[in-house]
Formats: C-alpha cells, structure tokens, sequence
C-alpha cells in the first residue's frame, strides 16, 4: 500500500476517475437501450429490477431513489399497463408492484438489449465476480465521518 500522501491523493483520483467512468458508461448505455424500446432509463431501472413482487419503497431502494421518485416512475409503467399495484399478502397498509405479461414480456426484452455490448461485456464471470466484490466492500466501509447521504 502507498504510503507517500501526495502517490495515495493521485491513486485515488484515479480510482475514483475510473469508477464514475464506467458509472456514466453503464449509465448511457441502459438510456440509449431503454430509449429503443421507449422507456426512459429510470423506467427501464425499475423494469430491471422488478424481478418479482415489490413494495414502492423496496423498488426506491433498489433504484437508488427517493419513494416519491420511485412512485413517478410506477405512474408511467402502470398507464402503459406494464405494472400494477396489488395488496401486500402480509401488510395491508403496502402495496406490491408486480409485472403484467406485457411488463415481464417487455422485461425479457430489456434485459437482453443491456446484456449486448455492455460496458461490462469485456469481463468474463469471474472478473465481474471479483469487481462486484470489491465494490461491495468498498460501500459497505465508508470514509469516518462522513454524512449519512454521502455513505
């Protein structure tokens, strides 16, 4: 590990360069495919992660948003008739979203246009395994002190 401040500040920079790189990669290539099957990408987001029944604020977390934002989005998918809102089995008070036909057929769909030339494409398995690993350690330990919205 460097333990120079000045080659530790310039590897971090550099990490952190590499990282939002292929955030703002992965992130383009989920809108341009969205777009051709004229979803949006917070629709396609929310398509993607529908894998099975979900309440709003369980979608909002897996979207990365607010419940409020996450509640637009559903808006939109259900108008198209791709979701729709059904009582919760256990608590009355929620409800779960849960694909239509049209949704999970749509879904197949979606899901095979972001597999095909993904940003990711060029990681077999076992790389992508490795990367997502530490990833996750890397959110699950933030900096000391830092504000809850930035850990």
């Amino acid at each position: 590990m460097t333990t120079n401040p000045e080659e530790q500040a310039l590897a971090e920079r550099q990490l952190c360069g590499l990282v939002n790189g292929l955030a703002q990669q992965i992130a383009d290539h989920v809108r341009r495919r969205a777009a051709t099957l004229g979803l949006t990408a917070p629709q396609a987001t929310a398509l993607r992660e529908l894998a099975g029944p979900l309440t709003m604020r369980e979608l909002a977390e897996r979207m990365s948003c607010e419940p409020s934002n996450a509640t637009f989005v559903v808006d939109k998918l259900e108008k198209q008739q791709l979701i729709e809102r059904r009582p919760h089995p256990t608590d009355r008070r929620a409800k779960q979203l849960v694909l239509t036909p049209q949704g999970t057929e749509l879904r197949a769909r979606l899901l095979a246009l972001l597999e095909a030339e993904s940003p990711l494409a060029g990681l077999d398995e076992g790389e992508r395994s490795t990367l997502q690993g530490l990833l996750v350690r890397a959110v699950a330990h933030p900096a000391k002190g830092a504000p809850p919205a930035q850990r």
